[in-house]
């Protein structure tokens, strides 16, 4: 058997297991657990715009609020290892390519090894959580931004490095944003099966979470691109800190309290991915 038979069945191999059961099961309990975090983290949000609360409207924050529920820590491992089968699953179109005609392109599977990268530090995060290592998922995202931008301004060539980093971040969010307003989303969806009912309530959130969603992306890379302008790494801030600054608005509580329910249409949009997603 040459090395190019054994490449070959390797790939089919990859190939097979990427168009598993398990592999599909996986996927969706991943898009599931998603789910559940950005509506927590909404939740936390519309306590903030409404003076009800002073828990972080972040992820540290939504696993904090996890945990107090019953059966919390039950609650905590089930959204780990989904977390862990969104990483896997991207990991596999990043090996194999996506679904979709366009999933082979290297472009695509760059980006789905990006996100098993993103999605496999999340979930590192939550199981740690989970075990007991309570500084691992509920520290500071402020504080995290700050540290990494604090260490990234003292590099060669920091302020630039920082700068495009916010600019990418900033240009991420409007891409998410413009795709879902767009409804870009429906190429990945089983729209065949849904009635026009739940086809019009999948849209609602698709529209309204994507939208809110890009919102605060931009304007976390916004903040992280005045920190490198002016060289204090103070200025970035994470989702909680994000979130809040809204608030200062001419606006007020009520653009925080627009962004925080798109957060929460997207987690509700990520449970129809779950079910309608195309993996």
């Amino acid at each position: 058997m040459d090395a190019g038979t054994v490449s070959h069945s390797g790939r089919g191999k990859a190939r097979q297991a990427a168009n598993s059961p398990v592999m599909d099961g996986a996927a969706r309990w991943g898009f599931a657990a998603r789910g559940v975090i950005y509506l927590l983290i909404g939740i936390l949000a519309l306590r903030i715009a409404f003076g009800g609360g002073g828990e972080q409207a972040d992820r540290g924050g939504a696993l904090a609020e996890l945990a107090k529920q019953p059966m919390g820590s039950v609650l905590l491992w089930a959204l780990g290892i989904g977390m862990v089968g969104m990483a896997l699953w991207r990991l596999s179109e990043a090996i194999v390519g996506a679904a979709g005609p366009d999933g082979q392109k290297p472009g695509k599977r760059l980006m789905s090894a990006g996100r098993f990268l993103f999605y496999g530090f999340v979930a590192y995060s939550v199981l740690a959580f989970a075990a007991g290592e309570k500084s691992s998922g509920s520290g500071s995202g402020d504080q995290e931004s700050q540290d990494i931008t604090a260490r990234a301004l003292n590099w060669p060539g920091g302020q630039w490095i920082v700068g495009i980093a916010g600019a990418g971040i900033v240009a991420a969010g409007l891409w998410i944003g413009a795709r879902a307003v767009m409804r870009s989303y429906h190429k990945h969806l089983k729209l065949g099966e849904m009635s026009h009912r739940t086809r019009k309530l999948v849209d609602v959130t698709g529209v309204g979470g994507g939208a809110g969603r890009g919102i605060l992306f931009a304007a976390i890379g916004g903040f992280v691109i005045q920190a490198a302008v002016t060289y204090e790494p103070d200025k970035a801030k994470g989702f909680d800190d994000t979130l809040r600054s809204f608030t200062d608005t001419p606006a007020g509580p009520w653009l925080l309290a627009l962004v925080a329910t798109g957060l929460v249409l997207f987690g509700v949009f990520s449970f129809a991915m779950a079910r309608w997603r195309r993996v």
